[in-house]
């Protein structure tokens, strides 16, 4: 599961052209779209979207015959996913990387940003691939890069590419690089599967005939904490995703789940029954006994860092019904966060501490709801009744769930306002997603 590419190379123009708890922890405790390759990628659906989002084209690339992924309608997709971003068309062949389009006929056609490039074979059987953005309206060069990589890198290199195309336009890192993970079921068979971040190339990292839930990144991205029941009740693994090894974390006398890191990766907090109960517990990565955070009678579980340590959201059947809460690390200042809705659970904060995302129960189902923990505002931005699991991209613009369309499990991302949703492929009947931090 290597994910890293050679350093990229800096291009420079021919100086001729020198002139651009519903999841399964929560019931264990709670009792471009006009590209047909960008379509094959996703589903892509847009709503009520207008001039906000930056139009951008992407010509042609020049590529070999036979080449195994279409990079540029990867870059594509990854960009019209984001929601920031509206493809226009751009059917000009034989303008790649080496050149100096002339800028004005594109912004007299309302684009801002156009991208070139190209894939050619190199000798030893790899393959460099180059690109370069033009500012349509400013006239001038974004810049560009080369990636030499093998076959199977090729979608990495796409993916860095719209991190790059992504960046230069919105000021804001892009998350297309980074991975997913998420627990698939298929004919009694559990996987653990790590993917792209638009479900593609998965991999999967742990098989098993008894249920895996609760998969939680690290925050450097090196391991995943899951909850198995190979030992017939829940335990807590770390998975090891270079080489394959697994520890065991938490196999305490009754039950184990709901794991979460520390920002800083040295403690793991979980649900545990240790006192009868489910209440959550901090576990010191190096070893020594866990310490009891919560203290009800009722059920505690589904803890979740804000991305500055300072504080936790859990959710807790303390008032009679699973709502959710925040406290210190320590367990001291609890306040209730949410007061809408009867049923609430599956807490995770955006990495910039502004945004709940959440499950409510309503209407018989369950949907997605996101809280401006400023404003105090709540919205919905999914129309299905069964989604679960909600989890931030790194650069808290995209929400990845899971959820259920016309009978099968599925998962999506939107963005926070609800505009510009995608289905992502997926391995077998998918549920608990987690996106991965971003790499360096």
């Amino acid at each position: 599961m290597n994910r890293h590419l050679p350093a990229p190379v800096t291009l420079s123009l021919p100086r001729a052209a020198r002139r651009r708890f519903l999841g399964q922890a929560a019931a264990l405790a709670l009792g471009g779209a006009g590209i047909p390759a960008a379509r094959a990628q996703f589903r892509v659906e847009v709503t009520g979207v207008g001039m906000q989002q930056i139009p951008f084209a992407i010509a042609p690339f020049r590529v070999p015959p036979g080449l195994p992924q279409d990079v540029a309608a990867i870059v594509a997709a990854d960009l019209v996913r984001s929601g920031m971003l509206r493809q226009l068309p751009a059917n000009v062949p034989g303008l790649d990387e080496t050149a100096r389009p002339e800028l004005a006929p594109w912004k007299a056609q309302g684009v801002d940003a156009l991208l070139t490039g190209s894939v050619r074979p190199l000798a030893d059987g790899r393959f460099d691939v180059r690109f370069r953005l033009w500012d349509a309206v400013r006239g001038t060069d974004l810049g560009g890069l080369s990636y030499p990589v093998g076959a199977g890198q090729l979608r990495l290199a796409a993916h860095r590419i719209a991190d790059y195309v992504y960046e230069k336009l919105t000021g804001e890192k892009g998350v297309f690089s980074t991975r997913i993970a998420y627990v698939g079921e298929q004919g009694g068979q559990f996987r653990l599967w790590v993917a792209d971040a638009d479900g593609e190339n998965a991999q999967a990292a742990l098989s098993s005939s008894e249920p895996i839930i609760s998969p939680a990144w690290s925050p450097n991205g090196q391991q995943l904490a899951y909850v198995s029941f190979e030992a017939r009740k829940p335990v807590i693994y770390a998975h090891d995703l270079a080489s394959g090894r697994r520890r065991l974390l938490a196999s305490f006398r009754g039950s184990n789940s709901a794991p979460a890191w520390s920002p800083d990766g040295r403690r793991l907090y979980a649900t545990l029954t240790l006192a009868g109960s489910s209440q959550i517990y901090a576990l010191d990565l190096e070893g020594g006994a866990p310490q009891r955070i919560t203290q009800t009678g009722g059920i505690d579980t589904e803890p979740a860092f804000a991305p500055d340590g300072k504080s936790v959201y859990f959710v807790s059947d303390r008032g009679g019904a699973p709502q959710i809460y925040r406290m210190t690390p320590d367990g001291r200042e609890v306040t209730r966060v949410t007061f809408e809705g009867a049923y609430n659970i599956s807490p995770a904060v955006s990495p910039d501490g502004r945004h709940l995302a959440y499950v409510t129960r309503t209407n018989g189902g369950f949907q997605l709801r996101v809280l401006d923990l400023t404003t105090g505002s709540i919205s919905a931005p999914t129309d299905t009744s069964a989604d679960e699991s909600p989890s931030f991209a790194p650069n808290g613009r995209l929400i990845i769930y899971a959820t259920r369309v016309q009978g099968r499990e599925v998962l999506m991302t939107t963005t926070l306002d609800g505009r510009v949703k995608a289905r992502l492929n997926a391995q077998g009947n998918v549920r608990e997603p987690d996106w991965g931090p971003l790499q360096g």
